[in-house]
């Protein structure tokens, strides 16, 4: 039991390493010492994250900023150098990344960089944490932990601008915490949207379309944002994720407080249907709220038993509260469902910052 439970330990502390590399988290937690020190634990870091054959590689600044601090810490965990030594893989690539003349920060900046956020609600084969499997009891106490590499275990994979605003002020060209945390939420809540027909609002990455259409079973997936650089980039990050030239997700322009019927169609979108309206990190400007909860409503009038569920980063309580405020104006009740951010100490991917509140909103037609 005992080398069991270190075995697991093992997986789960270098499987947490390698999900928030990918992420390109800023702070990741290293194995310890014991682990580093293993030539199969340095071998498996170098081929999921540093080999020069990975398909969606980290920028190289990151790279080597990850990379010189893992080798200092293998070095320091080496007691017995006849026993242990430092992998010549990992070596030879810090030794090329040292060589290389590498953009300024402020270069490097602007450029897009491939991200990629796990989906730990999905792998069956971890069970690492309690809020991992709460949705499911029959998956907790699973002992083996999983070794498939970053490529098997489920995930999503985007090209993002991290350190840019997008124009017309939107922010669309990175994913922010409240899609991730609103795609927990639907992991969690899968019958949602399995087989219905989705209206994303304010889609920027498409991390939550590509959720909704990749793995729960979709029917169709309607990815909007307002701004056309955001809607030009969409079809990359379908390509990223297998998702081109499928039927499943279709992106388009929709700009909030324009009339969908009566503009372009006497139909907006065909006639077809939409079932379940989603919506993360899109009430963060007050100036824009009017437009959005317009959008919603007349959403809610084409489409009566659509249900609308949007999370809500809460970064300045004045602003969220214009939000309810608008909503109760309209006509629209807001229920919060019971969904917290979980410490960041139990998060197994994606990653994101705890520190801030998300709510999840369930708008209904008084």
């Amino acid at each position: 039991m005992a080398r069991t439970t270190q075995i697991k330990r093992k997986h789960m502390q270098i499987a947490r390493f390698c999900r928030q590399y990918l992420q390109l988290e800023p702070v990741v937690d290293f194995p310890d010492g014991e682990y580093l020190c293993d030539a199969s634990v340095q071998e498996t870091l170098y081929e999921q994250l540093f080999s020069e054959d990975i398909k969606n590689p980290t920028p190289p600044r990151y790279q080597l900023r990850v990379l010189k601090e893992l080798v200092k810490r293998i070095e320091e965990s080496i007691e017995d150098w006849n026993q242990y030594g430092l992998s010549d893989n990992l070596y030879t690539r810090l030794s090329h990344l040292l060589s290389l003349r590498l953009p300024s920060e402020a270069d490097a900046a602007q450029q897009k960089c491939y991200v990629t956020y796990h989906l730990s609600l999905l792998d069956q084969n971890l069970g690492v944490g309690s809020y991992a499997h709460k949705q499911d009891p029959d998956q907790q106490g699973q002992e083996e932990a999983s070794s498939a590499s970053p490529d098997e275990e489920p995930h999503i994979t985007l090209l993002e601008s991290r350190n840019l605003i997008a124009a017309s002020g939107t922010t669309g060209l990175r994913t922010w915490e409240a899609s991730l945390h609103l795609g927990q939420y639907l992991l969690t809540h899968p019958s949602l949207v399995r087989g219905k027909r989705v209206l994303e609002l304010g889609a920027g990455t498409g991390y939550v379309s590509i959720l909704c259409a990749k793995y729960l079973g979709s029917k169709h997936v309607i990815a909007t944002d307002g701004s056309d650089e955001v809607v030009a980039n969409l079809p990359d990050s379908l390509f990223l994720n297998g998702l081109q030239g499928s039927d499943a997700v279709q992106p388009m322009e929709l700009w909030w407080g324009h009339a969908l019927v009566g503009t372009e169609e006497a139909q907006w979108n065909g006639g077809r249907e939409v079932d379940v309206v989603l919506g993360a990190d899109i009430t963060y400007d007050k100036s824009v709220i009017p437009a959005l909860v317009a959008t919603v409503e007349e959403v809610v009038e084409l489409f009566p038993k659509v249900e609308v569920v949007i999370a809500a980063t809460e970064r300045n309580r004045e602003t969220y509260e214009s939000f309810l405020s608008v909503c109760a104006g309209r006509g629209l009740e807001v229920v919060h469902a019971d969904f917290p951010v979980p410490p960041r100490s139990e998060q197994t991917g994606p990653f994101y910052n705890d520190q801030m509140p998300i709510h999840i909103c369930q708008l209904r037609r008084k």
